[in-house]
């Protein structure tokens, strides 16, 4: 039996072409979802009546005689008996920088899963962007797009993404080496599949230039509990390597052993980062993940979320 189908296939000659075209047909649908995804977190969200992220990621003090006049925050002083001016130095926290994996392995889906790893991922970003703008926060893409407040700047950052695709600019596996500010946020979407100290150079070079941020991991169920019997061959999306188990449920055990060893380690780097980790299957709600990872952007300055354990016997960290 072989599930070449089903595990990271690329025997085709102009796969990848393929691939970014496809990507691109996709955006306006993709961009749908993610509206109704940012709508049904905003409606959750309004309901509970949370502070969002735009409330947070700013640092006020009451108005003094010194200060200007255009300083004053009208919307944060609002409904109060004094007036606030907004903390120049925190003003790069208002800024969130929103990175996609977009490798080969992105474009994984098992029959688990009415989604790939990207189409999720994707989601994922361009809800975040919405509900972010809509907080009263600038977001950008590190190297692709200059921090955008604009009611269209879910638009510009699917426009950004797809020709990323079709250019090949966003194939890394990890997110590029640039410059950001202090204070300034960052979420990370990928499946996280490198080697751990790959994605620790590059958190620790935000994390040392005093960006604070999120991983969200985000895997096919099949990925997680390798579900396939018998003889079968497995082709990576990258590299070309190829694999054949005789009998795949022999290897179970030690598949999950070495998926469980590789999160934790994700873990512990974010916690000792001051970031924030989650994991997102892709066979559950898109909502669920972008839940979670709001009520994070909240307390982004309040110190690292907690990581919880989920059902008794799967994984360990948020299962979104």
């Amino acid at each position: 039996m072989s599930v070449l189908d089903d595990v990271f296939r690329r025997d085709k000659p102009h796969q990848a072409a393929n691939d970014a075209y496809d990507l691109a047909s996709r955006m306006p649908s993709l961009l749908i979802e993610a509206k109704r995804v940012a709508q049904t977190v905003e409606f959750g969200i309004h309901g509970r009546r949370r502070a969002g992220p735009g409330e947070t990621f700013w640092q006020f003090r009451h108005y003094g005689a010194n200060d200007a006049a255009p300083l004053i925050d009208w919307r944060r002083s609002a409904g109060s008996d004094h007036l606030y001016v907004r903390e120049r130095e925190w003003e790069a926290a208002h800024t969130v920088w929103l990175w996609l994996d977009m490798s080969p392995s992105m474009t994984f889906r098992s029959k688990l899963s009415p989604f790939t790893k990207l189409e999720r991922a994707l989601v994922l970003a361009l809800a975040s962007a919405e509900l972010l703008v809509q907080g009263g926060e600038r977001i950008g893409v590190p190297g692709l797009l200059a921090p955008t407040a604009q009611r269209a700047a879910m638009q510009k950052l699917a426009i950004a993404f797809a020709n990323a695709g079709q250019s090949g600019a966003e194939a890394a596996s990890a997110p590029p080496r640039v410059t950001l500010k202090r204070f300034s946020g960052a979420i990370f979407f990928s499946d996280f599949l490198e080697p751990v100290e790959t994605v620790k150079a590059a958190v620790e070079h935000y994390a040392g230039q005093g960006v604070r941020g999120h991983l969200v991991q985000i895997l096919d169920p099949a990925e997680e509990t390798l579900p396939y019997e018998g003889r079968v061959e497995f082709s990576a999306s990258e590299g070309g390597m190829r694999f054949l188990a005789d009998r795949v449920e022999g290897l179970r055990g030690e598949y999950r052993k070495r998926l469980i060893a590789h999160r934790e380690a994700l873990i512990n780097m974010t916690r000792r980062l001051e970031w924030t980790y989650h994991l997102h299957h892709t066979d559950h709600p898109a909502g669920e993940a972008l839940l979670a990872l709001y009520a994070s952007l909240s307390g982004l300055h309040d110190g690292p979320r907690p990581v919880s354990r989920t059902r008794a016997g799967a994984t360990v960290g948020d299962d979104l």
